[in-house]
């Protein structure tokens, strides 16, 4: 029987693969009248950030490991995950900046087995609904989500490599009519919310200011003429 033929290190010119990932995190409002088992007791939001497929797919067959970066109040705030899901759940009551390290598979042919470099994006935890329907989803208590949706290009990829990465669903990236991406749109939706949000209470607090002022001299004409 002949010995089984290693892996090509051949590369294939002119030749790139994709895989898309999303990434982002889902939160719910706890229960005042039932504690969760280890919350402290000022934490509003049990949270879950994570990397996965479009549609849930499987990416551990190109994805090693992810590491996330939480907020420095948190203990062991870098938190690696070696396998799927990956995935980091939490409790809390504020929102912040997370960093994402996502470390690739090594390449079958390489003599050695090294750490290509990772991709990096940040996420901003997202407790709170914006938008039309934030009131209708605080009430009914459903939770909240913010995802986006990004591609690994892998450019040259070795036949080894080649054969690591195409074992992926095969099909083409989420892009509507518009040739934005369904998660690009919702980030970009929910980004115009939280500024048309923050837009409103200004202009609240600059209509709150004028009355004030009126009133103020309001009562220095009145002081006036009554002198």
């Amino acid at each position: 029987m002949a010995p089984p033929k290693p892996p090509s290190a051949t590369r294939l010119q002119g030749v790139s693969i994709m895989r898309p990932i999303v990434y982002g995190n889902t939160a719910t409002l706890l229960n005042k009248d039932q504690p969760h088992p280890t919350a402290s007791p000022d934490h509003t939001h049990e949270w879950t950030i994570s990397v996965q497929g479009v549609n849930g797919e499987d990416i551990s067959y190109f994805v090693k490991k992810v590491m996330f970066k939480l907020h420095d109040t948190y203990a062991n705030s870098m938190r690696t995950v070696e396998s799927p899901p990956f995935a980091v759940t939490e409790t809390g009551w504020g929102e912040f900046d997370i960093a994402i390290k996502v470390f690739f598979v090594p390449d079958p042919s390489a003599a050695v087995a090294t750490e290509g470099k990772p991709l990096q994006v940040y996420h901003h935890l997202k407790l709170h609904p914006y938008g039309p329907d934030a009131e209708r989803i605080k009430a009914e208590g459903l939770p909240v989500s913010s995802w986006s949706y990004d591609e690994v290009i892998f450019n040259e990829p070795t036949e080894a490599m080649w054969d690591v990465l195409k074992q992926g669903t095969p099909g083409m990236p989420l892009v509507g009519s518009d040739g934005l991406g369904v998660f690009s749109r919702e980030t970009e939706q929910e980004e115009c919310d939280r500024l048309q949000a923050a837009l409103m209470k200004v202009s609240e607090m600059t209509r709150q200011q004028k009355n004030a002022i009126l009133e103020m001299e309001r009562a220095v004409k009145r002081e006036m003429e009554a002198s």
